[in-house]
């Protein structure tokens, strides 16, 4: 099997375990996440739109039936994790590491995803 199939899929996989771990938060410990939000300044209303668009995103990319979904879905889940990443080190708790691996699956996956047609 080629590298790039291999690093595209496992890319693909753990962005996709991080963003299924992050919608059973939302949804079932939105106390918690509301309280998170509400510490890095971000209104505690977008709790469960994020958690829908998540799914929805996971859905474009992994049904792959719309090359437009799936960009969009790669860029929303560029901007939420890289969005993260600096929320985390503004407020320096030390939980930056999901979104840095986050944000470099999301990369990772997309630019191996143009070079290996899955």
């Amino acid at each position: 099997m080629d590298i790039k199939k291999v690093l595209y899929w496992l890319c693909t996989g753990i962005l996709t375990a991080i963003m299924l771990f992050s919608i059973y938060n939302y949804f079932f410990h939105y106390d918690a996440v509301a309280g998170f939000f509400e510490s890095y300044h971000y209104p505690t209303y977008l709790v469960y739109p994020l958690a829908i668009a998540k799914i929805l995103g996971l859905v474009a990319i992994w049904a792959n039936f719309s090359a437009f979904l799936k960009e969009w879905a790669y860029a929303g889940f560029f901007f939420n994790t890289s969005l993260a990443l600096v929320a985390h080190l503004h407020a320096q708790d030390g939980g930056y590491h999901f979104a840095l691996v986050a944000l470099l699956c999301v990369i990772f996956s997309y630019f191996t995803g143009k070079q290996v047609r899955p």
